[in-house]
């Protein structure tokens, strides 16, 4: 069985988490993708509105005509503790960027153990973010914007039809 994860805050599930997951699935020959949840994500603000309960509820119902996702929470933060296990992991190019920094590890030689730790990369393009054509995934071009700060800020359809339903229902990511 292949596995893959894709940590995030997935807050709000986009349509461009969606294309992203199905891009994986397809590419890596995916049995099953987690996504994974931290309780609280590394260099983020926690998340008070919605709760993780209401957020991970949302995205199960995002992604229900997708049989290979599952949908659960970790403690953990470092995308290498996350991707422990698995056979690929999902990012954005944004996120692998943070993954390359090493103010987020104690040392330059833990980030470098980190990083040698991850298994097989599908990172996702994200405007202006350079990624090398050995670790693309492909999905198409307009996903590239597709960002779920700017779904809650500007561009309220990029969220998922649950999203949107959640989000009227709730007042969840209205600006």
């Amino acid at each position: 069985m292949k596995i893959g994860v894709y940590p995030g805050s997935f807050n709000p599930p986009t349509v461009g988490h969606v294309a992203i997951v199905k891009a994986v699935i397809r590419h890596h020959d995916l049995d099953r993708i987690d996504l994974v949840i931290s309780e609280v994500a590394l260099a983020k603000t926690k998340i008070e509105n919605p709760s993780l309960d209401e957020r991970m509820q949302v995205i199960a119902d995002s992604f229900v005509e997708v049989p290979e996702v599952n949908v659960i929470r970790t403690s953990l933060q470092l995308i290498a503790d996350i991707a422990q296990g698995y056979d690929v992991v999902v990012m954005g190019a944004d996120k692998w960027e943070q993954v390359n920094d090493v103010k987020f590890y104690a040392s330059e030689a833990h980030m470098q153990e980190c990083l040698s730790s991850l298994p097989t990369l599908a990172v996702a393009p994200r405007s202006g973010e350079k990624v090398h054509e050995s670790i693309l995934l492909k999905v198409p071009d307009e996903i590239a914007e597709v960002s779920s700060s700017s779904a809650r800020e500007t561009n309220f359809e990029w969220m998922t039809k649950s999203a949107q339903e959640f989000s009227n229902e709730s007042g969840a990511w209205q600006s």
